[in-house]
C-alpha cells in the first residue's frame, strides 16, 4: 500500500505539469486514504505540496514566456487574500463535530471529503462540457467585466482555502474564456497563480497544525521530480 502511495504522489507533479491543475484532485484523497492522514491537515499538505510543485512549473513556463504576469495579477488578488483569511482565521475555528441529527454526528474530517468529492465531481463535468461552456463564451467576447475576474479570483480562493486545492480546472477554463489566452499559456499562468495561492494559505497555516516536515518534504520532492 505505502509504494502504491507513493507512485500517485509521483502522479500529483505529473497533472500539474501538463495541465496546469488537478494536483489537489489527487493530494488529498492520496493523503487521507493511502497514508492515513486526517483530512484537515491533508488539505494543509496539500496547499504546500501543490504549492510547489506548481511554482517549479511556473519558472519553467515563465522561462518559456508562457506565463502572462498581468493576468495572474487579476486572478491572483482576490484569491490570495481569500486564502489567507480562511485558513489563518476561518479553519481553526470549525469545530470538530459539525452538527448532530438524532444518533449521527456530521464531523468536519467527514464534511471535508464530501465536499471534495462534490468538487471532483464538478471538475470531471466541467471537462466533459468544456465545448459547450466553450460556444457560450465565444457568443459574449466583448462582455467581460472586471468584476468578472474578482468574482473567479474569489471563488478560486474559497476551493484553495477550504479544501486545499488549487483551483486549476477553474483558472484555465476562466483565462481560456475570459482572457482569451492560449492553452499553454493559461496552463503557465495558472501554475503560478495555484503556487502564490498554496503556499499563501500553508503560511497561514503555521501554527495551527502539527506539521511533519521530514514526510512533507519527501511527498514534496516525489511530486516534484
Amino acid at each position: 500500500m505505502e509504494v502504491i502511495a507513493y507512485l500517485a504522489a509521483a502522479f500529483i507533479g505529473l497533472s500539474l505539469g501538463l495541465i496546469g491543475g488537478g494536483g489537489a484532485i489527487l493530494t488529498v484523497p492520496v493523503l487521507v486514504y493511502l497514508f492515513g492522514i486526517h483530512p484537515l491537515l491533508a488539505t494543509s499538505y496539500s496547499l504546500f505540496i501543490v504549492g510547489s510543485t506548481s511554482l517549479i512549473g511556473a519558472i519553467g513556463n515563465y522561462r518559456e514566456g508562457q506565463v502572462d504576469l498581468k493576468a495572474a495579477f487579476f486572478f491572483g488578488v482576490a484569491s490570495i487574500s481569500t486564502v489567507f483569511v480562511i485558513r489563518k482565521f476561518v479553519i481553526p475555528t470549525i469545530p470538530e463535530q459539525l452538527f448532530s441529527i438524532w444518533d449521527y454526528q456530521l464531523s468536519s474530517a467527514l464534511a471535508t471529503m464530501i465536499v471534495f468529492g462534490l468538487l471532483m465531481l464538478l471538475a470531471s463535468m466541467s471537462m466533459i462540457t468544456g465545448k459547450q461552456v466553450e460556444v457560450q463564451e465565444q457568443e459574449c467576447r466583448n462582455c467581460v467585466k472586471f468584476s468578472k475576474m474578482i468574482g473567479y479570483g474569489i471563488g478560486i480562493g474559497l476551493v484553495t482555502g477550504l479544501l486545499g486545492a488549487g483551483g486549476g480546472f477553474l483558472l484555465i477554463p476562466a483565462m481560456i474564456f475570459l482572457l482569451k489566452l492560449p492553452i499553454k499559456r493559461a496552463i503557465g499562468t495558472s501554475l503560478l497563480v495555484i503556487a502564490l495561492n498554496s503556499l499563501t494559505g500553508f503560511a497561514a497555516d503555521l501554527g495551527h497544525f502539527n506539521i511533519e516536515w521530514g514526510f512533507l518534504g519527501s511527498i514534496t520532492v516525489i511530486a516534484i521530480t
